[in-house]
């Protein structure tokens, strides 16, 4: 990001164009309007927000997105328009066509089939396809928790109610999104997953959980989501919070939200977008022109104003007003315009925006998206119970046997083709009336398309089953005669419930059906009773009484035609309920033990390339190379062990130990995201403890390495609790964390720096080779633990790092620092230092050792400076210094460094870890010594 005002081009410096990069709008209609042209002409709007209500297909999308694009480019905006669309997948999608744009299963549906894997490529998928009509901003992914499953309107949108899976999922989809090459905004923070509803229409929803809870669940996916570096913007949402450390009425108009939480707790240091500010309760308490200048004052970089023209004339005139009366300063604007066009830089290009590909591009990826999508909705359709035995259908039923089929009346998803279809007809129809009646007729066609999809299931059923099939809907009337001669004429039933959570009436029907088939079976008669869930899964999911229940997390055609296959046995259903339920059923495989075994280099990288690639898409970035879990040095012994299938040669975890002079590591612990909670994790680290502590005059046993390194430590805030649970002591970890400088080559010293340095009479040379090397190996094995001295050989005997010495005028050493150029073989070993693409150029700065002196900060402070000018040297555009200890953050931060991750190193005595392991060890095997 630029620093400062002179970085910006002089256009920015005229407040009405800063300020139309500082909002996002939108507007009904299929068409250019001459008041959405009159915002990107005479206002500068620079971006724009497209709804289902702008879209009637993938050609006109392109054409309509490239008229945009022209409209500001004619009118001098240095940069293009941002275009943002909600293209969640399941029942969110704002751009629908079957016969360019492919549809996928929700967030839960994808997160049900069970594959990260799958999660990226779906995600990939979707956001080539809206690129390729000129999107290049996507508002998700979707990281809410769902830490109040059954009764919350995200539904299914969200992944499910396990902070964990959620991260991985929600990392596994910005992932696709971004190798897609659109701009990412995660949403809903800080949270939409357990919210109070009190009933007014003016009244917002409410968060009542404490900041401590929201940390501990429904902040985990955001916080692992910045963490990544690649979620470029996060959408603050329109609720209010309750509790004792925080009363807001409004979350994205709240400085505590956005400077305080987001940005200064969380390290977020992308673009904020507000909620659309046209909430009544908004308009009431506040009004538009208030509400905006406060959404700019709590920190938000754009404000969105969903569509009505007057309320957004309104909200500019607002921000102009802001800045007159002093509220408002311009470096405050110049902040968010700055963070804008970063984005911007990275998403779109007047090449790119002026020229997308749509149609050319689409019909070549159609095919495969088609495959693709197919696959994911045959993973994820989840058959929770089948007590019975009545899957399949055509075992169970006999042809000649009547089938009912009953389906709830119920509103509409957008990606459907009835929906589509039943808009058209009815925007024909009703011409020059109101708008209530519009909205009248619209709810109508929207009910009744909502019925169309459903006829379409009952006639694919019919289709299956060469049989006959009845099928008539049930609303909240409850049962009807119509209902109970069904039911008495017909073999087996499918009942199709929707969210009967929160529509009581489809769970009152439910069970009264189900005791009926109970009744009728008593007195002799075949009366079988299959239960769909097709949108929440938590229906039904722990009411036994229903004995075959089936859930498809959305009820798309898509979605219905892969539930007829299962249902028919094309495919025998392998998706289950994502979160914590998925884990409860497993629980009973918890204390299974795996065989752990020795990892063969030459027989086992390819497995672990796959396994490693496999995290990467799920989690933050992992080594990707196995290269770097095998050491040339003898001092540093590094047993590796794995778990996996050894009849197809797949690896499901892998531990990486380490041993060093009495010391012994634990350098990595994996687990592939689809072989979780199964206890794998747990028998690669009973493998490493026993390993570790059968070598001789072993002192420690420590979780985290800094050479050969994997991490450092425990990730903060994750996992921490799982090695509590294995007898580790956790109390009192040392915080280690990686900090970063992006930018490198525009990064300048902060002033006065070089002076102070000077005066304190501190000066710095730097060594390479082993030669001169005595006096700071030894400064390092007293300050440091065996692990970092053999880091520092390694780095003095390769022959492109070097170690900066600070010393006194009478040459004693003060401190030291490893310095290491790009592409150095010591990177192979620091996955910080990897480039995540071709144009990225990492130096680094390693393990700084400063003893603790009244100079300590200065002595850190002018390492760091030394570091960064030898990697700027070398060209870096990035440099990463790792292995900072918690009480340097601060003067580090005011040299411009960001923290990139932050680990816990925990060290235990061996005593602390064997009681966790009472059994006698076995005797010790040879080890390959690497």
């Amino acid at each position: 990001m630029a620093h400062g005002d002179g970085d910006l081009d002089p256009l920015w410096q005229d407040l009405d164009w800063a300020i139309g990069q500082t909002l996002i709008m939108g507007w009904d209609g299929t068409e250019i309007t001459p008041q959405i042209r009159s915002l990107i002409e005479e206002h500068h709007l620079g971006s724009i927000l497209l709804t289902a209500k702008n879209l009637k297909s993938a050609e006109q999308t392109a054409s309509l997105v490239q008229e945009l694009q022209t409209i500001a480019h004619q009118a001098g905006h240095p940069h293009p328009l941002l275009i943002a669309l909600d293209q969640e997948n399941g029942g969110v999608n704002s751009l629908f066509d079957e016969d360019y744009i492919c549809q996928f299963p929700s967030a839960m549906g994808i997160a049900a089939a069970g594959s990260t894997e799958l999660a990226y490529n779906v995600a990939k998928a979707t956001a080539t396809e809206i690129s390729a009509v000129g999107v290049n901003l996507i508002l998700g992914p979707v990281l809410d928790v769902l830490t109040n499953a059954r009764h919350q309107p995200l539904g299914v949108r969200a992944i499910g109610d396990d902070p964990q899976e959620a991260s991985q999922y929600g990392i596994a989809t910005l992932n696709g999104y971004k190798d897609a090459g659109v701009a990412t905004c995660g949403k809903h923070f800080p949270s939409y997953g357990n919210l109070d509803f009190l009933g007014s229409s003016l009244d917002m929803p409410i968060i009542t959980q404490t900041l401590e809870e929201l940390s501990l669940s429904a902040l985990v996916p955001f916080r692992s989501a910045i963490a990544t570096g690649r979620l470029d913007a996060m959408f603050i949402g329109g609720v209010g919070i309750a509790n004792a450390g925080m009363n807001v009425m409004h979350a994205c108009l709240s400085e505590q939200v956005v400077d305080d939480l987001l940005r200064n707790d969380l390290g977020f240091s992308g673009v904020a977008i507000s909620e659309c500010l046209e909430m009544e309760s908004l308009i009431q308490e506040y009004g538009v022109k208030g509400g905006t200048v406060m959404a700019v004052e709590a920190g938000n970089d754009l404000v969105l104003l969903c569509r009505a023209h007057d309320v957004q004339l309104e909200a500019i005139s607002g921000l102009k007003l802001g800045i007159e009366d002093g509220i408002i300063s311009k470096e405050r604007i110049h902040t968010s315009v700055k963070r804008v066009l970063k984005m911007k830089s990275s998403c779109t290009s007047w090449q790119k925006a002026l020229n997308p590909p749509g149609l050319s591009l689409l019909s070549k990826t159609h095919p495969t998206h088609l495959n693709l999508s197919r696959k994911a909705y045959d993973h994820s359709i989840a058959v929770v119970r089948d007590k019975e035995g009545l899957l399949p259908l055509s075992q169970s039923l006999l042809q000649e046997e009547e089938l009912l089929l009953l389906t709830p009346l119920v509103k509409p998803l957008p990606a459907s083709a009835a929906t589509k279809s039943m808009m058209e007809k009815a925007a024909s129809k009703i011409g020059a009336i109101t708008q209530h009646e519009k909205w009248v007729h619209q709810e109508r066609g929207a009910i009744m398309s909502g019925e169309g999809v459903f006829r379409e299931l009952g006639r694919s059923i019919a289709r299956a089953r060469h049989g006959k099939l009845l099928h008539t809907s049930y609303t909240a009337n409850g049962l009807r005669p119509v209902h109970e001669n069904l039911i008495h004429r017909a073999s087996s039933i499918i009942l199709v419930t929707a969210d009967a959570n929160r529509n009581l009436y489809q769970s009152g029907f439910t069970k009264h059906i189900a005791m009926m088939c109970q009744m009728l079976r008593a007195m002799g008669q075949k009366k079988s009773l299959v239960v769909v869930a097709v949108s929440s899964p938590y229906d039904f999911a722990m009411d036994k009484s229903i004995g075959t229940y089936i859930c498809t997390f959305d009820f798309t055609e898509t979605a219905m035609a892969s539930l007829v296959r299962a249902l028919y046995g094309d495919f025998v259903p392998q998706g289950s309920m994502p979160g914590t339920m998925r884990k409860a059923k497993k629980v009973t495989k918890s204390r299974q033990q795996w065989l752990v075994e020795n990892y063969n280099h030459e027989r086992d990288s390819h497995a672990l390339d796959e396994l490693l690639s496999a995290l990467a898409r799920s989690s933050t970035p992992t080594p990707a190379a196995p290269t770097r879990f095998n050491c040339s040095i003898p001092a540093s012994r590094n047993p590796t062990m794995w778990y996996g299938n050894s009849s197809t040669q797949t690896l499901y975890g892998f531990v990486a130990t380490y041993y060093t002079k009495g010391l012994g590591s634990i350098g990595a612990i994996f687990v592939d995201p689809a072989k979780r909670n199964v206890s794998i994790g747990r028998s690669l680290h009973r493998r490493a403890v026993r390993t570790l502590l059968q070598r001789p005059g072993i002192q420690k046993i420590q979780l985290g390495t800094t050479f050969p390194a994997a991490f450092l430590g425990v990730p903060v805030d994750e996992l921490k609790t799982w090695f509590t649970n294995l007898g580790w002591d956790t109390q009192f970890p040392r915080r280690l964390t990686n900090m970063v400088i992006e930018d490198l080559q525009s990064w300048a010293a902060p002033e006065g720096l070089a002076q102070s340095i000077q005066r304190a009479l501190i000066c710095f040379d730097l060594i390479q080779g082993l030669e001169n090397a005595e006096s700071v190996l030894n400064l390092v094995a007293t300050h440091a633990t065996a692990d970092v001295v053999e880091l520092y050989k390694f780095a003095l005997t390769g022959r492109a790092c070097g170690v900066v010495r600070a010393k006194t005028t009478a040459d004693d050493i003060l401190a030291t620092v490893i310095v290491c150029p790009p592409g150095s073989s010591l990177a192979n070993y620091v996955p910080a230092l990897q480039s995540t693409t071709s144009s990225e150029i990492i130096g680094g700065i390693i393990a700084p050792i400063v003893p603790s002196t009244a100079q300590s900060t200065l002595l850190l402070q002018g390492l760091a400076l030394m570091g960064l000018r030898q990697n700027k040297s070398h060209k870096a555009t990035r440099s990463v210094l790792s292995y900072v200890l918690e009480d340097f953050h601060e003067p580090l931060a005011a040299m411009g460094f960001d923290i990139q991750q932050t680990f816990d190193e925990i060290t235990n005595s061996p005593d602390t870890v064997t009681t966790h392991y009472p059994l006698p060890l076995p005797s010790p095997k040879p080890l390959h010594i690497c």
